[in-house]
Formats: structure tokens, C-alpha cells, sequence
């Protein structure tokens, strides 16, 4: 494994630098430059069904940037159109930072991954919230449906090749740990803001319960 900490800051190229760097590179393929089609076919629409996960990317008015993975049983994330895809909006750690962003930037991007599979769909575009109660519906699990969902119009979508996967065996046991190879997050978490035991003791507590029944609907 790589050490934790580098020994010295490393040298940084300056932007000229940086811009001849850029610039040495070799030309992409042209399937690689043709591939982004802007659009959702059947393939990656199949691809989408089946994805019981994505990560989303979204950025405040200023540029700060946030990713949050979501996920949910395959067929939840919704390809309405070609051009327009919707996630729910589950119960989380109402901090609502994708949502909070999207007020102030509408720009969003999506990888799709299903497990298993070693290539990945990527998406961009805008995205706006709705309320439509016949979309929340059909969202729906167990009984449960979304606040709220994520609609996005399609500028940019793609299909990844499976080198990053393939590099990190994401789907294969080798780099498996086990539970005990770190602290619970309620430990980590409370050291970081210094909860004393008895907090941390009822923080456990109430995760274990989001945990067990909250994830389709918020805890009261």
C-alpha cells in the first residue's frame, strides 16, 4: 500500500507547465472521441436499469464542488426519455448538500455502476426538482416514496471503459476488508467533533436504527 503521508509536499507545475503536460498527451481514439453521444440509448437505458448505484457531482454557485453516491434497487433510477433521466431523493444525513447545490447551480453529473459489470455510464447535464406525484410514485420502495426527485436533462452521456475498475477490483474479493479494519463511523465521527462516550453511545444507537428502518423513509 502507499504510505499514509508523503514525506515532502511534491512539486507543483505551474500553469504553462501544467498546459504543456496537458498537451503531450496522445490524441484519443475515435471511438473515444465519438463516444459521448448526448443522449440515452438502449444500451446505456439498459445499463441505468440495472444500476442499483451512481455517484453524483453537483457544485455551489462559487464552484465548491460536492460527490454523494446514491443508491436504491436496480430499476429505480428512472430513464424518462432519451433525453431526461430521475433519481429519488432518499433519506439521508439532511445536510442536502446535492439538493442545496442544484438551487444555486443546475449543473450535475452521474456515474452508473452495476455490480459485476466493469464498465460504467456517464451522464451530465442540468438538473431541476420535482414534486410529480405520478414520478414519486413509481418510485416507490417498499411502500415508501422519495421527497422529492432529481430530474435531469441529458447534454452529455457515455459509456466508460473498465480500466478504473479493472485497476481497482472493485467487483472481485482481493482488496476486501474486513468490518473491524476500521471504526465504526459513529467512532470516527465522533472523534473528529469530539462527542464525549455517552454521545457517542446514543448517536450508535440511533444510526443502527436509520440503519434498520430509515432507509426508505425518514426516522421521526
Amino acid at each position: 500500500m502507499p504510505d499514509a503521508l508523503a514525506p515532502r509536499s511534491p512539486a507543483l507545475l505551474d500553469a504553462a507547465g501544467a498546459a504543456a503536460l496537458v498537451a503531450s498527451y496522445a490524441a484519443p481514439s475515435k471511438p473515444a472521441a465519438l463516444k459521448d453521444i448526448g443522449r440515452i440509448d438502449g444500451h446505456m437505458g439498459r445499463f441505468i436499469g440495472l444500476s442499483p448505484l451512481c455517484l453524483v457531482a453537483t457544485a455551489d454557485a462559487s464552484g465548491k464542488q460536492d460527490v454523494t453516491p446514491r443508491g436504491d434497487p436496480p430499476g429505480s433510477f428512472k430513464v424518462l426519455d432519451e433525453r431526461t433521466i430521475a433519481l429519488a431523493d432518499r433519506p439521508g444525513n439532511r445536510r442536502l448538500d446535492t439538493l442545496k447545490n442544484l438551487l444555486e447551480n443546475p449543473e450535475i453529473a452521474l456515474i452508473f455502476l452495476v455490480p459485476g459489470i466493469t464498465e460504467t455510464v456517464r451522464v451530465a447535464g442540468t438538473a431541476r426538482l420535482s414534486v410529480d406525484s405520478e414520478l414519486l410514485a413509481s418510485m416507490a420502495v417498499q411502500g415508501k416514496e422519495p421527497k422529492c426527485a432529481i430530474v435531469i436533462s441529458v447534454r452529455q452521456a457515455y459509456l466508460h471503459c473498465a480500466k478504473a475498475l479493472l485497476r481497482s477490483k472493485l467487483w472481485q474479493p482481493d482488496y476486501v476488508q474486513s468490518r473491524s479494519a476500521l471504526p465504526s463511523i459513529i467512532d470516527m465521527l465522533g472523534d473528529q467533533i469530539g462527542f464525549s462516550q455517552e454521545e457517542k453511545k446514543v448517536a450508535e444507537e440511533r444510526t443502527e436504527l436509520s440503519y434498520k428502518d430509515g432507509l426508505w423513509a425518514p426516522i421521526p
